[in-house]
């Protein structure tokens, strides 16, 4: 498929700097549903929350996330692990490998591109996740284990 016929969200994860490692989606990861609702069911619990309102939220949320991804065994071990393209009916379109060849400020970058820094990312087998989401008036830090 050539970058004119290639869906949007193909593009966002271009734009927010993430690499497709396959041109398809990846039947690996978690249902989708489970993982979403271990963001965001309601007894969720975040390993790490940091005030929206406080000087430099963003580069903290990009740090916090990134150092909780690594201790969650996010990466594989080419770098690459599995996102919900960040985009209106993401979840519909399902996991997608990718690999981040900048390793910092994907929080932020993808709030960028989207407006938003919410996102959910697995491991390539299916069992780490690592979220960020925005509840209320702070950045929350999810990691689940499956």
């Amino acid at each position: 498929m050539n970058d004119r016929q290639a869906p949007e969200w193909r593009d966002t994860l271009r734009r927010c700097g993430l690499v497709e490692v396959t041109g398809e989606t990846a039947p690996d990861g978690p249902p989708v549903n489970a993982a979403i609702h271990a963001v965001s069911g309601f007894e969720v619990e975040p390993v790490a929350t940091v005030p929206a309102s406080t000087p430099h939220a963003a580069d903290e949320l990009d740090e916090t996330w990134h150092h909780h991804a690594v201790q969650a065994s996010l990466y594989g071990e080419g770098g690459d692990f599995l996102i919900l393209p960040p985009v209106p009916g993401g979840s519909r379109i399902g996991w997608v490998r990718v690999k981040d060849p900048l390793g910092k400020n994907l929080p932020s970058r993808i709030s960028g591109v989207t407006g938003s820094p919410e996102f959910v990312a697995v491991s390539v087998d299916g069992r780490h996740l690592c979220a960020a989401s925005v509840e209320e008036s702070d950045y929350w830090v999810v990691v689940h284990e499956f």
